[in-house]
């Protein structure tokens, strides 16, 4: 689920934090640069790891800020196919369950990889499985749920055009979302098994 990866960059060190150890001073940085961002065909990264080298730092002509080129280790979520993940379930509508974890929320069961039997309920608004005996199932929201992750989508992030009167409004997908399935024993929600 958890990989890491290195990357090489410039980091640039303000006046404000030459207070700082170096050190503390370009972690900081790259944290507030990586975290939390997606980097398209490796993944969501989570925390800086490790620094791996450093130059000495530069200061820019007029800026005052300090340029340091560094190569280090990000932790980065993503998971591989096949992997069974742990999530809750977010949302239900009639184009899948909707599961999130508890830093990621774009993870999509859809309906053709769900349980056989499984059907949309309009009237409740959840997904409902029947097993052979007829007993009936749900996949409430809030739901702990088991799931196997079968795909990735990247898409690449395009910057917002300006809003005209009658121009519409472009739909922006994930930068990177998880597509998983519910169809084996063992997965879907845990109170079942």
């Amino acid at each position: 689920m958890f990989i890491l990866t290195t990357i090489s960059d410039l980091i640039q060190i303000s006046p404000e934090d030459f207070s700082k150890f170096s050190a503390v001073a370009i972690e900081d940085n790259i944290n507030e640069k990586y975290a939390n961002k997606v980097i398209q065909k490796i993944g969501l990264c989570i925390s800086f790891y490790d620094l791996l080298e450093s130059s000495d730092g530069l200061i820019g002509h007029g800026t005052g800020l300090v340029n340091v080129n560094v190569k280090f280790r990000m932790i980065v979520f993503r998971p591989f196919k096949g992997e069974i993940v742990m999530g809750k379930i977010a949302s239900g509508t009639e184009h899948g369950i909707k599961i999130g974890v508890e830093f990621f929320n774009d993870i999509l069961i859809p309906p053709g990889l769900l349980l056989d039997n499984a059907r949309f309920d309009y009237a409740d608004q959840v997904w409902v499985w029947v097993n052979e005996e007829g007993s009936t199932f749900y996949f409430d929201v809030g739901e702990i749920v088991r799931f196997r992750v079968e795909a990735e989508e990247w898409h690449d992030q395009i910057p917002n055009a300006p809003e005209l009167a009658d121009a519409p409004a472009l739909e922006r997908k994930p930068p990177y979302s998880i597509i998983g399935s519910m169809q084996m024993a063992g997965l879907g929600p845990i109170a079942w098994w």
